[in-house]
């Protein structure tokens, strides 16, 4: 017999069985003799093959054998071994046999467990559509790209599979980061998280209002599978941003602070919340939509933190306008010291989530004391403008120049000129400045008067 051709009947007797003929039988000795002709010489024995007998058919270790030879992974030219579905789906059945036979823990079946590994990776990739997919695609106001990465190892929002970036095209919202693979895409149902934040910005302030799983009909609030609180047939989890019951696919016991628990209870502590909270919840962290003195005024007296913050907020409002006609200020952008907290420049009422983590976490003040330091060093010592534009004491007239932003000063709620704190208190007449243009709007009434008669 020619050697290629006994080469050939080799390997296709030890390295792909399910190609093996009905009536080829097993050697005893281990060979596989070719009808009529001599088993093959030692020459040509493959290195596994050599070191361990051929399987038998009851012999779980022998099954991992099954497509699994180096060579299936390493495509070897001219021979195409378990390449298309069906083969690659026989295999994995007969390693997944083959690894509960095995004992538990023992070194074969985890190496069972790699190689079945590497048949389920093979048969994604020739169920993944590839590299022709499209760079953009739009699905239920998801903006979804395309990603390149191929070494980060995510998980899929939709099928809740791992994403194996080497073999697998998978996508990412650029607005609400939801995740899935290029196969999945077809399959999404829920809509993107930042078309709610844009419609919607405000947040849910009962804390954990749960209304049972009768009223969801013992179905997940999002996809509508059954869900039991026993776990049959899927265990139902509660989220506690929203209080309802979701599937396991739906929550995956994610963590975030709950805005309620913050405002009411001073609780920051994470909790559980479903995927579709969490991710609006990421989104809304930065926003600045809660006005605490109307939900929960009674906050300042028991926070401090929350007190001092104000007080600096109230300040750099007073210094804002310094900055507006500061040709110096406007240059060296003073007030892109605040860019990632924009609301602080605009009002001193309205906080984000993120404002009270940071006050809690003491970081907030920290970082807004050093810029009020700053702000006041522009002001009072660097700038000549802004410093002819301070104030003195009308009721003294003594002392240094003054500020409004100064801790020991009072500003008239009329025409915003600054005393001493306590001489403004002290003298409890009108302010002198309010008094001067009184008089100054009479005399130019009765000027106009006196024009007016013929």
């Amino acid at each position: 017999m020619a050697y290629d051709e006994r080469l050939a009947r080799f390997r296709q007797a030890h390295l792909n069985p399910f190609n093996k003929a009905p009536e080829q039988q097993e050697h005893p000795d281990g060979g596989t003799p070719a009808p009529g002709g001599p088993s093959p010489p030692m020459a040509l024995t493959h290195p596994i093959a050599a070191r361990r007998p051929d399987p038998s058919p009851g012999d779980p270790e022998g099954a991992l054998d099954l497509g699994l030879a180096e060579d299936h992974f390493s495509r070897p030219v001219g021979l195409i071994l378990a390449s298309d579905v069906q083969q690659l789906c026989q295999a994995i059945e007969e390693c997944k046999r083959a690894i509960l036979a095995l004992p538990e823990h023992s070194e074969r079946q985890k190496d069972a467990v790699v190689r079945l590994i590497h048949l389920r990776l093979k048969l994604q990739e020739l169920k993944d559509p590839g590299e022709d997919e499209p760079n953009i695609r739009v699905v239920l106001e998801h903006r979804f790209y395309k990603e390149k990465s191929k070494s980060v190892k995510q998980t899929c929002d939709k099928c809740s599979t791992i994403i194996w970036g080497l073999i697998q095209t998978w996508y990412t919202c650029t607005g609400c980061y939801y995740r899935c693979h290029s196969k999945c895409l077809p399959l999404v149902s829920k809509p993107c998280v930042r078309a709610k934040v844009s419609h919607q910005a405000e947040y849910q302030l009962s804390i954990c209002p749960e209304s049972g799983l009768d009223s969801q009909d013992y179905r997940c609030a999002e996809c509508r599978a059954p869900v039991s609180l026993r776990g049959v047939p899927s265990e139902a989890r509660q989220c506690d941003y929203t209080g309802l019951y979701y599937c396991s696919s739906c929550h995956w016991n994610d963590l975030a602070v709950v805005p309620a628990r913050a405002i009411h209870n001073w609780d920051f502590e994470p909790r559980k919340v479903s995927r579709c909270s969490m991710r609006y919840l990421a989104l809304m962290v930065s926003r600045p939509v809660l006005k605490l003195r109307e939900i929960n005024p009674l906050l300042f007296n028991y926070v401090e933190e929350l007190v001092e913050i104000r007080k600096l907020r109230q300040d750099i409002l007073l210094m804002k306008p310094y900055f507006i006609t500061c040709k110096e200020a406007m240059e060296a952008r003073l007030l892109l010291q605040l860019q990632d907290r924009q609301h602080f420049v605009e009002n001193d009422e309205m906080y984000s989530l993120q404002d009270l983590i940071d006050i809690e976490a003491g970081r907030l003040s920290c970082s807004l004391t050093e810029i009020h330091t700053l702000f006041a060093k522009h002001i009072k010592l660097d700038c000549e403008r802004c410093q002819a534009k301070g104030f003195v004491c009308e009721l003294c007239k003594e002392g240094d120049v003054l500020f409004p932003f100064d801790s020991h000063t009072s500003v008239c709620t009329d025409c915003s000129a600054v005393f001493h704190r306590d001489c403004y208190y002290d003298n409890s007449t009108t302010c002198p400045k309010c008094a001067r243009l009184s008089l100054r709007k009479q005399s130019l009434f009765q000027d106009s008067g006196t024009e007016a008669e013929p």
